[in-house]
């Protein structure tokens, strides 16, 4: 009885330590390789977390750079609306007041409204889509040039060559062709007796037809000169800056052909071939 107690003792001390809690070395290193391969897992999932996650000083940077941008930079498109709506409009106010001697309360509203008019819907919507949208297309390299400086300008043949193209087709095609026959049919939407519009076209373009060499030089020797300044811009200060000059040739429009046909047939004006300067003749 003893020797068998003392065999059982011998036994039970000769066992390893995994055997003695009763789990067996296998089953202890797969404990431990799903304990590892889940805080790998762990580690990953923050990792990649992390990553997606932008960091606060790339936010605070992009914010800044967000809030140093003008309305004109951030907006362009409805700037240079609000710009070309107002310019028109002010452009014939000055002409009635300052040029013609008209007092506040005989302003002609309804010239003014051709103005208004033609300034929002053709000088700030289609001809934003013309040289914005459709001018970026046809001259790919605009957008590049016009952040270049005067010495890398003159250098860039193929920004040179596009921005003449740009001046040629404003002045040749643009400006001949588009904007003085809407000019005259939207001065006969807004003055004439007709609800037709063909009329209005017809008659709109005859008295273009009968004003244009007169209307087309006084345009090729402004609008030549300011077009090489303003295709060189960048495009957010390029339409701004047109509308600018827009306003004196806004101005020169209004005292020549703003009047309704009644007005013309009261006040005869001839324009001097210098441009500068206009003789009235009553």
């Amino acid at each position: 009885m003893f020797a068998t107690n003392m065999i059982s003792r011998r036994l039970i001390a000769s066992r390893s330590p995994f055997q003695q809690i009763g789990r067996s070395p296998m089953a202890i290193r797969r404990s431990t390789n799903n304990t590892t391969t889940t805080t790998a897992k762990d580690a990953a999932k923050k990792s990649e977390t992390i990553a997606a996650k932008p960091s606060s000083s790339s936010t605070t940077s992009s914010a800044a750079e967000e809030s140093t941008k003008s309305f004109a930079e951030s907006n362009p498109f409805i700037f240079q609306l609000g710009v070309a709506t107002a310019k028109t409009s002010a452009a014939d106010i000055m002409v009635q007041v300052v040029v013609e001697k008209k007092k506040w309360n005989e302003i002609d509203l309804k010239r003014n409204g051709i103005f208004v008019v033609f300034g929002f819907a053709y000088l700030g919507g289609f001809q934003y889509w013309l040289m914005v949208n459709k001018f970026n297309k046809w001259f790919p390299t605009r957008a590049r040039f016009a952040t270049l400086t005067l010495g890398e300008k003159l250098k860039d043949t193929a920004g040179m060559i596009d921005a003449f193209k740009m001046v040629a087709f404003d002045v040749f095609v643009h400006l001949p062709l588009i904007y003085f026959p809407c000019y005259y049919t939207c001065k006969e939407i807004v003055t004439g007796t007709s609800w037709n519009p063909l009329v209005w076209m017809k008659d709109g373009v005859t008295k273009y037809w009968n004003n244009k060499e007169e209307d087309c030089l006084a345009m090729i020797k402004l609008w030549g000169p300011s077009d090489c300044i303003q295709f060189s811009m960048p495009i957010h200060i390029s339409m701004p800056f047109r509308h600018l000059v827009s306003f004196f040739w806004t101005a020169y429009v209004s005292f020549t052909r703003g009047g309704s046909n009644e007005e013309d047939n009261k006040l005869k004006r001839t324009l001097s071939v210098s441009g500068d300067s206009a003789k009235i003749e009553k």
